[in-house]
């Protein structure tokens, strides 16, 4: 017998074990929907009733997406934190009841298995998983400004330890098979073809009894023991969210009031802080970030189709060119050619790319033939040998035009007439390097961040001459390496580089009036940036920021112009990281600040400004370039420039971005706060005419 219930269905075997299957109607994914309670309670009022069932296997319907979490709309539609806190109570309930039913319950999980989908698992008995690479488990609502309201915060600590469950959902990580079967999160880690087998053998058995439980998993069920996972966890939280993130608070409480309490009371404060921490600034900032890449991945950047693309040329074997070539071989699947002008720089990209490789393989997350697999896909040579192949090129050598035009000659004649040139340049417009192009139409602009391999954004850049079917070309790779793509104008410095020079200039500007180094650093830390601006500049490399400003201040004028600091740096040597030495010294194993640059640039330090205003100063020229590039069609939404600024330069994501940030603010109140700084340090901090006339009008960037 077979009842179809929407998104559920029951079905028996003859062995009597009932098989409950989640197929989300016209959905690509399940996710767990607030119109489902009532289908889910008819399900279990339906095995309540049956005295012959023996066990119980929940799977999916789809097929390579077990339950990706709860349908996250659905807390938009909340107006009060109690409204979001029934919403979790009544989840809980309902996993409550699946978890009392009187027979074995088996989740068999393949594919994406997060949030509530976790959750549900959680509340079976036993839970078997494909060792498929598609499979995913954890809790990511941190991710969001949530916590787990479904009884998350309570069942999965004393399934795997207080310790183990702290990193889980602190982190918002997401665990492969072998290291959930490691931990015990699921009692079984099997092939894909085998899942079900298994399952209905596991189902077969007792219910299993836990051998730990969470007072004894909590460091023997001492106190003094326990009350250290927590506070270790505490300083290591804080030191990561700086207090801007009220969800890691809230989710220490709530595991350390259900280990002191009880479940029921751990249950009840998971609900209601569940419900507050859905109405916070923060967690609706973070949710707009989803909602909006959930969006992006539907773009195309054109209208064209874009072509397919199995080869592709990387010039240049630097750390950029090593990258890229990295995400286009082992993400993209693609056969990559590097192509330098000395075979060191070859091998120094091909040790790039074996030492990333290398570093899964010791995570057991590849084998050694994997690895072996995917280094045979990178080849390179100082010639252009196999260009002829290739259907794009991505050029990643100096920020020299001269240079850049010679690259566009070359790949034209040892190419083909239908490869694309994707220049990775990080300031030059892209219609200045098009113009040294007989087919200006396959000219792009394709600029990675660095490390390549970690930065989630690229901007695609068109000049006025590239042709939409190159656009969606670039746009459709780059989201094959694992990219985040946003389309922008093709000015000085495209979006992210323009906001972040003005911003890293007052920094400099506020350095250079005796603000020392590590306050700078800290107080743009606290602000919510990964990095402080002066620990960044030496990541970037001073010769690097030596070399864009000029063009900077050429193309768009001289509010670009910073303070004359790069060049005093150069002739001492520091480039930064690079050469061990720029505003800190990288020499020992802890960086230091290097006093002595204090004496080079005749600075006497001393703490004038308080932590937050220094913050401030930064970040409010960038607030101001950001509205200008919307301003000037550089960006073509608030969301894409939000988008940029957080996966790009990592602004604040609790902040939602620039945009969001000022809409926070409120923009009358922007434009005084500019207004102040203009007064204070010089017009440079001039509000620009959007923002002016934006004021007068009581404008928002989003809609209300």
């Amino acid at each position: 017998m077979t009842q179809q219930v929407s998104a559920f269905s029951l079905s028996y075997g003859d062995n009597g074990v009932a098989w409950l299957k989640i197929d989300v109607p016209e959905e690509k994914m399940n996710t767990l929907q607030s119109a489902f309670v009532e289908q889910v309670a008819d399900v279990l009022a339906e095995l309540k009733s049956k005295s012959d069932i023996k066990g119980l296997v929940v799977y999916s319907g789809k097929p390579d997406n077990f339950i990706a979490g709860a349908d996250i709309r659905m807390l938009a539609a909340c107006t009060t934190a109690e409204e979001a806190e029934q919403l979790a109570a009544k989840g809980q309930e309902l996993f409550a009841e699946l978890e009392n039913l009187p027979f074995h319950v088996v989740a068999a999980i393949h594919g994406p298995c997060l949030g509530g989908g976790m959750e549900l698992a959680l509340a079976c008995h036993s839970r078997v998983c494909s060792d498929d690479d598609k499979t995913r488990l954890g809790l990511p609502e941190v991710q969001l400004g949530l916590l787990p309201g479904s009884g998350g915060t309570q069942r999965l600590p004393r399934l795997v330890g207080v310790a183990n469950a702290l990193d889980m959902i602190l982190t918002g990580k997401q665990l492969r098979a072998k290291k959930a079967k490691k931990l015990g999160v699921v009692d079984e880690a099997v092939p894909h073809s085998i899942l079900l087998d298994i399952a209905e053998k596991q189902v077969l058995k007792p219910k299993p009894k836990r051998k730990h439980s969470f007072q004894d998993w909590a460091m023997g069920g001492n106190s003094l023991g326990r009350s250290l996972v927590f506070d270790q966890a505490a300083k290591k939280t804080h030191d990561k969210t700086r207090g801007n993130y009220p969800a890691a608070d809230a989710i220490l409480e709530v595991i350390k009031n259900g280990l002191q309490n009880g479940v029921a009371k751990g249950l009840k404060l998971e609900a209601k802080r569940f419900g507050e921490l859905v109405m916070t600034p923060e967690s609706a900032a973070l949710r707009s970030i989803f909602f909006a890449t959930t969006a992006m991945k539907k773009e195309t950047g054109s209208d064209a189709k874009p072509k397919p693309v199995h080869a592709v040329g990387v010039l240049g074997g630097g750390l950029m060119g090593g990258g890229i070539s990295h995400v286009t071989a082992t993400k993209a699947g693609c056969v990559v050619r590097i192509k330098d002008i000395s075979n060191e720089g070859i091998l120094n990209a091909m040790a790039y790319n074996y030492k990333l490789l290398d570093k899964k393989r010791k995570h057991r997350i590849i084998s050694k033939s994997q690895l072996q697999k995917q280094m045979m896909g990178i080849t390179g040579g100082t010639d252009y040998t196999g260009f002829k192949r290739t259907d794009v090129v991505v050029e990643a050598v100096f920020e020299d035009l001269n240079l850049k035009h010679q690259m566009v000659k070359e790949i034209e004649e040892y190419g083909n007439p239908e490869t694309i040139f994707a220049t990775n340049t990080s300031s030059l417009p892209i219609h200045q390097i098009a113009e040294a192009a007989q087919r200006p139409e396959n000219v792009v602009g394709l600029h990675y961040f660095s490390p390549v391999e970690k930065m989630p954004l690229v901007e695609v850049i068109p000049h006025t001459g590239t042709s939409p079917e190159t656009v969606a070309t670039v746009v459709a790779l780059a989201k094959k390496q694992g990219k985040t793509p946003i389309v922008v104008g093709d000015k000085a410095g495209f979006y992210v580089n323009r906001i972040l020079a003005p911003y890293m200039n007052e920094a400099a500007s506020a350095l250079l009036t005796g603000e020392p180094i590590e306050h700078l650093d800290t107080a743009l830390l606290d602000f919510g940036f990964p990095v402080g601006p002066i620990t960044l500049l030496d990541e970037v490399g001073v010769d690097i920021g030596a070399k864009i400003m000029p063009i900077m201040v050429k193309e768009l004028g001289d509010r670009f112009k910073g303070p004359d600091v790069f060049d005093i740096l150069l002739k001492d040597g520091r480039k930064g990281r690079k050469s061990e030495k720029g505003f800190y010294l990288y020499n020992s194993k802890k960086k230091t600040v290097d006093k002595s640059v204090y004496q080079l640039l005749n600075i006497v330090p001393e703490k004038k400004a308080e932590s937050h205003d220094l913050a401030l100063r930064c970040t409010l020229m960038m607030l101001n370039e950001a509205a200008r590039c919307l301003d000037e069609g550089v960006i073509l939404s608030p969301r894409d420039g939000d988008i940029g600024a957080i996966f790009g330069i990592g602004f604040p994501p609790f902040l939602g971005g620039p945009f969001r940030y000022m809409d926070q603010l409120g923009i009358k109140k922007v434009v005084d706060m500019l207004n102040d700084h203009a007064d204070k340090y010089g017009e440079r901090f001039l509000p620009c005419e959007k923002l002016v006339a934006m004021a007068n009008e009581d404008q928002c960037f989003y809609p209300l």
